[in-house]
């Protein structure tokens, strides 16, 4: 009965995901379209930031934390997520794009999954324990839905929520409602973002260095853009005391330098940038920029998250190493694409496993030994503050 019920809860679960996220791809590429032939209206991001802090400030002040609300309500249930965390982020995200800041989607999707999935329960009589579940797998069906790895979704949504243990729990659960959320949006017609295949090059010890060296230099860049990322926030809180004007001054900030000769290419997403460094080498300046534009958007109040501009950048810096290193370049590029994020959100085997299903099997190893590295570089700051840390090196007998 329980097994019936749950899977029943788990489909609609996913639905809901599905939905919001095939609404918020559909709506992200028009947004991006009219951008990239009008990029004019980046002058007005100040103002997009001004509405947004507004917004905010005015009606959303209880859902500002976004993904960490959903893992503070998922460690310790208290109050139902408010209905409108999901039009709220959908809006803001829309408009970051819209007007050129560079931001991502995961965190969006997660939020509107997850917030989505918890009205659920407003219809259902569940226990504390089972909300957390409903939570849990539309987290991960948001992740995955927008991703387009509904593989991936069903490890993140667990591995997300604690630094150093990944327990599974609510496995069918989670399985059931990515793939209603992966098909929900494969049956809309979604505009998934496609990435080039490459032809995999032999294994040979100079691959191994190269790819220890991509962690390496991924664990280092998540824990820079994490300690910038946050060092920003409280900055502008100690200096520009009022929420609605912060991303206001930003924004005036990022239209100008969006100006400078070769900028433009790191406004929004930047995911023809994301395709070109798997066929051909990236330049060493590109994660360099995109990370601070990045920093500077996300870290001021505007909305989207931080998973594209980090696939963005590792990409990129995996491109630059193969190439340096006389290796394949395609390949240091795929393992950056998953190893720079999972190392940023404490979560390397979802976002190896992510890799694999956008790059092929054979790319899963090479992922995952990169990925675990830069896990293990970055030290245990994350961009999700309310994770709970149980000991990032649980497995040698000590913590963090």
């Amino acid at each position: 009965m329980r097994f019936a019920k749950w899977t029943i809860y788990s489909a609609l679960s996913g639905l809901l995901a599905g939905l919001s996220a095939t609404v918020f791809l559909y709506s992200l590429d028009a947004a991006t379209r009219f951008r990239t032939a009008h990029f004019e209206i980046i002058w007005a991001l100040p103002l997009a930031g001004l509405l947004i802090g507004w917004l905010y400030h005015r009606y959303g002040a209880d859902v500002n934390p976004g993904t960490n609300l959903i893992l503070d309500e998922i460690h310790d249930p208290k109050k139902m997520i408010p209905v409108k965390m999901a039009p709220l982020i959908l809006i803001s995200t829309v408009l970051t794009h819209l007007f050129g800041g560079s931001a991502g989607r995961e965190g969006t999707a997660v939020q509107m999954g997850a917030s989505l999935s918890d009205q659920l329960g407003r219809f259902i009589k569940i226990s504390s324990s089972e909300r957390k579940t409903l939570l849990m797998i539309g987290a991960g069906a948001g992740f995955g839905a927008a991703i387009g790895t509904p593989v991936a979704g069903v490890v993140f949504g667990m591995e997300v929520l604690r630094i150093g243990r990944l327990r599974l729990i609510a496995v069918w659960e989670s399985i059931v409602a990515c793939l209603f959320a992966y098909s929900t949006t494969l049956l809309l017609e979604a505009p998934h973002s496609t990435y080039p295949r490459f032809v995999m090059p032999p294994p040979s010890f100079l691959l191994v260095l190269a790819t220890i060296a991509v962690g390496v230099a991924c664990g280092g860049c998540a824990f820079v853009f994490v300690w910038l990322t946050h060092s920003l926030e409280h900055l502008e809180k100690r200096f520009i005391r009022s929420p609605v004007l912060r991303p206001f001054f930003a924004g005036l900030l990022l239209a100008f330098l969006f100006q400078i000769p070769g900028a433009k290419q790191f406004s929004g997403l930047g995911i023809q940038s994301i395709q070109s460094a798997i066929t051909q080498p990236a330049h060493w300046f590109e994660p360099i920029d995109k990370a601070l534009l990045t920093i500077l958007t996300i870290g001021s109040g505007f909305k989207g998250g931080e998973f594209i501009p980090l696939v963005f950048i590792g990409t990129t810096l995996g491109s630059v190493i193969g190439f340096w290193l006389n290796v394949s370049f395609s390949l240091c590029a795929a393992i950056g694409f998953s190893a720079l994020f999972g190392a940023a959100s404490m979560a390397p085997i979802a976002c190896a496993i992510m890799g694999a299903e956008i790059f092929g099997i054979a790319v899963l190893p090479y992922a995952l030994v990169a990925g675990m590295i830069a896990y293990f570089v970055s030290g245990s700051r994350s961009i999700y503050v309310r994770q709970r840390v149980e000991g990032k090196f649980w497995f040698l007998g000590r913590d963090s």
